[in-house]
């Protein structure tokens, strides 16, 4: 027996689609780098340059605008077409950032959408698959794991600088 997928009621989602995009392409860019940039090889991101990418969150109504530029994804502000457009709903992205589900698979049941590009969108699946990506563990998110990742990152930091004498 599946569960119901779940679904960002559509007032929120309104709501959520109000919100500047740039902050959230920047924050999106950024677990993308950390994730994804220095694994791609040479010949990838040689065809990943000057192209304008857009993952669309189709329930929240949210688009993170991103490209490559300068050996890192970095978020842009494109008030045009993207050269490619990735959609689903979070409950898929996240299904996939968990490889519990298959791209094809979404693909096939039209809950995952590639518009532009064919031949981008093609090396971008084909990339993220030949990658060994660590599965999303959502309980990483959690406010209380993440405040003592902080933590455990400013104490380090801060252990490497010497009182004045």
């Amino acid at each position: 027996m599946t569960s119901k997928p779940l679904v960002i009621p559509a007032p929120l989602g309104v709501m959520l689609g109000r919100l500047p995009a740039y902050p959230g392409s920047l924050l999106f860019v950024t677990a993308l780098n950390l994730a994804l940039a220095k694994q791609l090889n040479a010949d990838v991101t040689l065809m990943l340059v000057g192209k304008k990418l857009r993952l669309r969150v189709t329930d929240a109504q949210w688009a993170f605008d991103f490209e490559w530029c300068n050996n890192r994804f970095a978020a842009c502000q494109n008030a045009g077409t993207a050269d490619l457009i990735i959609s689903a709903s979070a409950h898929d992205f996240v299904r996939l950032a968990r490889r519990q589900e298959d791209p094809d698979t979404l693909f096939f049941n039209r809950r995952l959408a590639m518009e532009g590009d064919t031949e981008l969108g093609l090396l971008v699946k084909n990339t993220i698959d030949a990658i060994e990506l660590p599965v999303l563990n959502m309980a990483q998110l959690h406010p209380r794991h993440v405040l003592a990742q902080a933590r455990e990152h400013l104490k380090a930091r801060l252990g490497s600088f010497r009182p004045r004498t």
